[in-house]
């Protein structure tokens, strides 16, 4: 006789077939190995195809709404749709949000690069600037030595000299009027440089050149008397108090005019 897959009792079967059963929620299921309940099966079917025609419906619709889209890219997204924040709002239709999201990464990229680019910038006209200073400077030492002044004048006239004179794109001093012009020499053709400005400068500053080497009224009183040397008392009073030690210490001597 055939045994029955589900008895609600066994209670008319021999003893030997009882021992085939075994209880199963109030029932009494024949224990055979690998078997699995129908009803549970059926459920657990209905759910996995449940499951996959909804899967399949949102593949379908991304695919309709993001066709122009890589199906690959499409699979990788769906892969990823629990996880990644930005396809969960792909799946809800919310592409604006990632749009959004997309260009303010790119936003915040680009001032990263422009704020770094302004830094590499900064950093080359700082280090551009230095050396126009270092050119200049030595320019106007040049000039400073051909006009033959006292070295410890140079610092002072490399200090005005800097508010005066310019580089030009040739690397040469220049000096430049108020519409950023440049401003010529005596002969009218070559631009005004440091030497016709130190040359100037004899007249205004004469205690930056040794006596004998001023020029105009400033030195029209200097000589040597009863083998001193001797300077206009305005020329003495216009040297730093080191240049008048220097002076004194020689033998120079200033004298009223």
């Amino acid at each position: 006789m055939a045994l029955a897959m589900l008895l609600d009792s066994i209670e008319d079967l021999d003893e030997s077939q009882k021992t085939l059963y075994k209880e199963v929620n109030g029932k009494y299921q024949l224990d055979l190995e690998g078997y699995e309940d129908p009803a549970g099966l059926k459920s657990a079917l209905e759910k996995e195809r449940l499951s996959a025609k909804e899967s399949n419906k949102l593949v379908k619709e991304l695919q309709l709404k993001y066709k122009d889209i890589d199906p690959e890219k499409v699979k990788t997204l769906l892969s990823r749709i629990e996880n990644d924040a930005e396809a969960k709002l792909l799946a809800e239709g919310k592409l604006d949000e990632v749009v959004q999201g997309r260009t303010e990464k790119l936003r915040v990229e680009l001032e990263k690069r422009v704020s770094e680019a302004d830094l590499k910038a900064d950093a080359a006209n700082q280090r551009t600037s230095k050396f126009e200073q270092r050119v200049l400077d030595n320019n106007i030492r040049a000039a400073a030595s051909t006009a033959g002044l006292h070295a410890h004048a140079i610092e002072d006239a490399l200090i005005r000299a800097r508010t005066i004179f310019r580089l030009d794109d040739n690397g040469d001093p220049v000096q430049l009027d108020a519409d950023g012009q440049v401003v010529f020499g005596k002969d009218g053709k070559s631009p005004f440089n440091p030497g016709e400005w130190l040359e100037e400068m004899k007249d205004k500053a004469p205690h930056w050149f040794p006596v004998g080497n001023s020029g105009g009224g400033a030195g029209g009183g200097t000589g040597e008397k009863s083998g001193k040397k001797e300077i206009p008392r305005e020329q003495f009073d216009a040297m730093s108090q080191n240049e008048r030690a220097k002076f004194i210490e020689s033998g120079g001597k200033p004298v009223d005019t």
